[in-house]
C-alpha cells in the first residue's frame, strides 16, 4: 500500500494496526485458521486504540472519519488476518443502520459503547431460504402492546454469540411483500433470543459465524429503526455502505498473497536461479501486481464518492466489491501457484489466503447479485445524462 497521498492521522492509523497486526496476530493466524478459533485480544487492542469508532462521529464518542478511513483500516487488518478483520468490520456493518436510521436516543444509547468497542454487533438478514432472495425472509414480528415478538431463525450470521448488539429484519406485515419488513435493535440476552451452532466454515475461521433464534423474543417498540415497514431499505442502503469493507478485504488478503509468493520465488532456486528470473513467473507477479492497485483505486475512489455527501452510489459501491473480491480470489490462486508444492501446504499462508478469499464472492451479496445491482444502476444512470 502506498501512503504518500494520505494525511498524517491516516498514516498514524495504520501504523497503530501494524504494531497490533504485529504484536497480537501475524504470530497466531495460521493457529486460530487450524484450531478455528476466535482470539479476543486482537479486537480488545483495536479497541483500545479507537478504531471502532472511526465512521461514528465524534458527539458520540467515535472519531468522525469516513468510509475511506474504514476501508483503510479494514485492508490493514486484513493484511494480518482476514478471519480478524472480518469480527471488525462485521461490526462497521452492525453499525451502521444504527448510524443512518438510528434515532437521538438510539443513538445516544448505542454509539457511544460500540464506538468503544465495548460491545460489538452483527447485522442479522440471511435465513436458510432467504440468502440471495432476502425478500424470502420468513422471521416474524407482531406487535403486542408496548413491544414487538419476534419468532424465527437467521443464518451464518458473523459475531453471532461474541456480539452485544443485532440489527435484526424481521417481517412485520408479510402481505405487503417488499414493504413488511421491520428494522429491529435486539441485545444480548433478551429473553427468547439464542444462539445456535457455530459453523465450521472453509476460511475466515478465526471469526465466529452461527445461527440466531427468536422464540416469542419480545423486543421494545422504541427498538424499531427507523419505522415500521422500512426494514429492507435500512438493509439495502446498509450493504451499500458496507460493501467498500469487503472489497478492502480483499486488498489486504491480495497485497499479503503477492508478498508471500513473492519472497518465495526470490529466494527459491530452480535450474540455478531464483524462481523469479522465470519469465512466465515474473509476468504473473506483473499481473497480480497491476490488479491490486487497479481493485485499490476503485474501491477508495468509491469509499471517497461515498464520503463526499454523494446520495446515490449502490452501482459503484456494488463495483468496487465485485471487482476488488474476485481480483482476490484470482491473485490467491496465483500465489499458490507460484510457489508450486510448498503453496498447497497447510504450513504456509497462501493456502489461507485462498479459502479467506472465497468467502468475500459469496457474504454481503454474492458478486452474481452484484452484477444485478450494476445492470440496473446503470440504466439510472444513463437515463439521467
Amino acid at each position: 500500500m502506498h501512503t504518500a497521498f494520505l494525511n498524517e492521522h491516516q498514516k498514524e492509523m495504520l501504523n497503530l494496526i501494524d504494531e497490533i497486526g504485529k504484536k497480537y496476530i501475524a504470530p497466531f493466524s495460521l493457529e486460530w485458521d487450524e484450531k478455528e478459533t476466535f482470539d479476543p485480544k486482537p479486537i480488545k487492542a483495536l479497541a483500545d486504540a479507537d478504531l471502532f469508532g472511526i465512521i461514528i462521529p465524534q458527539e458520540y464518542g467515535g472519531l468522525g472519519w469516513g468510509s475511506f478511513e474504514m476501508c483503510l483500516a479494514v485492508e490493514r487488518v486484513s493484511y494480518y488476518c482476514a478471519g480478524v478483520s472480518t469480527t471488525y468490520a462485521a461490526s462497521f456493518l452492525g453499525c451502521y443502520p444504527i448510524l443512518l436510521f438510528g434515532n437521538k436516543k438510539q443513538k445516544e444509547k448505542y454509539l457511544p459503547e460500540i464506538a468503544s468497542g465495548k460491545k460489538l454487533c452483527a447485522f442479522a438478514l440471511t435465513e436458510p431460504q432467504a440468502g440471495s432472495d432476502a425478500f424470502a425472509i420468513k422471521t416474524r414480528a407482531e406487535k403486542q402492546g408496548d413491544y414487538y415478538v419476534l419468532n424465527g431463525m437467521k443464518q451464518w450470521i458473523t459475531n453471532g454469540g461474541i456480539a452485544d448488539i443485532y440489527i435484526v429484519i424481521a417481517m412485520t406485515a408479510p402481505e405487503k411483500g417488499a414493504r413488511g419488513a421491520t428494522a429491529f435493535i435486539v441485545e444480548k440476552g433478551d429473553p427468547g433470543f439464542s444462539v445456535g451452532k457455530k459453523e465450521k466454515k472453509l476460511g475466515l475461521r478465526a471469526s465466529v459465524t452461527t445461527e440466531l433464534f427468536f422464540n416469542d423474543c419480545k423486543i421494545p417498540k422504541d427498538r424499531v429503526l427507523a419505522r415500521e415497514g422500512m426494514g429492507f431499505i435500512v438493509a439495502l442502503k446498509t450493504l451499500d455502505y458496507a460493501r467498500c469493507g469487503a472489497g478492502a478485504q480483499a486488498l489486504g488478503i491480495s497485497q499479503s498473497a503477492i508478498e508471500e509468493a513473492l519472497s518465495h520465488a526470490t529466494s527459491r532456486i530452480q535450474f540455478g536461479q531464483p524462481v523469479y528470473q522465470f519469465q512466465a513467473v515474473s509476468h504473473t507477479f506483473a499481473e497480480m501486481a497491476t490488479k491490486l492497485e487497479a481493485a485499490r483505486s476503485l474501491v477508495y475512489k468509491v469509499a471517497s464518492y461515498i464520503d463526499s455527501g454523494a446520495k446515490d452510489f449502490s452501482c459503484f459501491s456494488s463495483m468496487a466489491k465485485l471487482f476488488a473480491t474476485d481480483v482476490a480470489m484470482w491473485i490467491t490462486e496465483r500465489a499458490i501457484q507460484m510457489m508450486g508444492g510448498f503453496g498447497y501446504m497447510r504450513d504456509y499462508k497462501v493456502q489461507k489466503f485462498f479459502r479467506d478469499a472465497k468467502c468475500l464472492q459469496i457474504y454481503e451479496g454474492t458478486n452474481e447479485i452484484q452484477k444485478n445491482v450494476i445492470a440496473r444502476e446503470l440504466l439510472k444512470i444513463y437515463k439521467k445524462n
